[in-house]
């Protein structure tokens, strides 16, 4: 299933624009006003972090398998006796 790059693009800013906006209203309200922008927050930043951990995993097991895949290989330039 092909992906459309706008939506793509609108879910990529989506996290950094939550805490953005989390930010922008604890500078507004003063007291116990600003607890309403921590939910906010602290989901916005929960889904910044899980992606940033699942983007390094998936890195890391396909950098796994391409060496796995080079070591399956012969070496180039070799001759065989």
């Amino acid at each position: 299933m092909k992906q459309r790059p706008l939506l793509q693009g609108l879910l990529a800013l989506s996290s950094p624009l939550l805490i953005a906006l989390a930010v922008v209203v604890l500078l507004q309200r003063q007291g116990v006003d600003k607890l309403q922008a921590l939910p906010a927050l602290l989901i916005g930043s929960g889904l910044l972090i899980s992606s940033g951990v699942h983007r390094r995993r998936w890195r890391r097991e396909l950098l796994l398998a391409l060496r796995q895949d080079e070591d399956k290989q012969e070496p180039h330039g070799e001759s065989l006796p």
